[in-house]
């Protein structure tokens, strides 16, 4: 989106019905499309091949973690209490230590279970507030939270084309609420890769009851701290800042994320969910990641120079092939469209040859509102790994033409 398209008005419409409905609207947004990347299991059985066989840039992690010293933290606790004995329940150590990090009291801190966990209860807040409105094209498990509590929503589709910048102003939204609304964001946006600034979001604090903001994806992202609303938090007890240390570790096993509010909010959410969310070894490595911080941060410099490089690289390696329109991004995935002298052309071919016959696995966009066949999204790899990506999608690309 560049400086014109920064400042387009954008209505808000809805989607389906006026209502998700679980098993109703939820699972035709799919329309049987994975709604999450990294599935390799599954994959491998279908294929069948083994995991390892597998290159996966169908999920954004970063490819050479998990940090070797958080590791040794992990087994260490292997050893320890971390398995015996049931986890803290109000995980005190790592609240603490998540609250150094921010700036903040640990009541204010809410470690989950990823942040897919968190999002049910901020759907469940959302639920109690008003219409939803989320983002088109947006993460489908903003839909599927929702759905869990039968919650309204309404669509904000944001504009497919948009030039390359360091940070985007997020576009303006014009229609009045008619009603009290909660509003999610996702900085940088998923799957965009859009970076929002923060001067651009901070209005919307004063216009919605409630606003959740997912950065799961802001600490691999060169400049986006800048961007973080986490220091508008004391100022507006109607904002969640949702963060997860998945992408940034490479430890999506572990399942560890955590929210940032209010505390009466956040204490509401602790009294909903089950007694143990988070388990004792992600609980150690949540514990060792906060308290290194001259290592944790040595470790996110160096993610962030990873994703700039490998962006700029891989941009152009894709820009050359033919038939693909790259889409400038500041997190470490991008998106592609297939295009033909100006039309859209499906990609669900090249992903299906990719898959097959070459062990690489892409994004399937169709999970995400607003986006069709084609368009791909893929998370970037080692510089090796990238080239191999480059090379299989040129070979197939050009055995179309012929």
């Amino acid at each position: 989106m560049g400086s014109a398209a920064a400042n387009t008005h954008v209505p808000v419409r809805a989607v389906g019905s006026a209502r998700l409905q679980a098993g109703g609207s939820y699972a035709a947004l799919l329309n049987g499309v994975e709604p999450h990347g990294g599935n390799q299991d599954a994959l491998a059985r279908r294929l069948g091949c083994r995991p390892d066989e597998l290159l996966d840039a169908s999920a954004s992690l970063v490819p050479f973690g998990p940090p070797s010293w958080l590791t040794r933290q992990v087994a260490a606790a292997l050893s320890g209490s971390a398995l015996r004995c049931y986890p803290d329940r109000e995980q005190w150590e790592l609240c603490l230590g998540i609250a150094r990090a921010h700036g903040l009291d640990p009541a204010q801190v809410l470690p989950g279970n990823g942040a897919a966990e968190l999002f049910t209860w901020a759907a469940r807040d959302a639920a109690t507030t008003g219409c939803a409105w989320l983002c088109a094209p947006g993460f489908a498990d903003y839909h599927r939270a929702l759905s869990t509590w039968d919650a309204q929503f309404s669509s904000l589709p944001l504009p497919l084309q948009w030039q390359h910048q360091s940070s985007w102003s997020f576009p303006s939204i014009t229609p009045s609420l008619g009603e009290v609304a909660a509003l999610w964001i996702t900085n940088p946006h998923n799957p965009t890769g859009q970076l929002w600034t923060r001067c651009s979001l901070e209005p919307l604090l004063d216009r919605f009851a409630f606003v959740v903001a997912d950065e799961a994806f802001l600490p691999l992202t060169p400049g986006g701290e800048a961007e973080s609303l986490v220091p508008l938090l004391r100022r507006y007890p109607n904002l969640v800042v949702i963060r997860s240390l998945t992408k940034l570790l490479a430890i999506a096993g572990l399942r560890l994320g955590y929210a940032l509010g209010d505390p009466a909010r956040l204490q509401a959410w602790q009294g909903w969910r089950d007694p143990w969310p988070v388990n004792g070894l992600a609980a150690a490595a949540g514990t060792a990641w906060f308290a290194n911080r001259a290592r944790a941060d040595r470790w996110t410099q160096r993610v962030q120079r990873w994703t700039a490089r490998e962006g700029a690289w891989f941009e152009q390696q894709l820009a050359s092939l033919p038939g693909i329109t790259p889409m400038p991004s500041a997190a470490n995935y991008l998106l592609i469209r297939g295009e033909r002298n100006g039309d859209p052309v499906s990609l669900q071919p090249l992903r299906e040859a990719l898959e097959t016959r070459h062990r690489i696995l892409l994004r399937d966009c169709r999970s995400f509102q607003g986006l069709d066949e084609a368009w791909l999204r893929i998370g970037y790899q080692s510089r090796r790994d990238n080239r191999r990506i480059i090379r299989a999608m040129r070979q197939e690309l050009s055995g179309h033409r012929r």
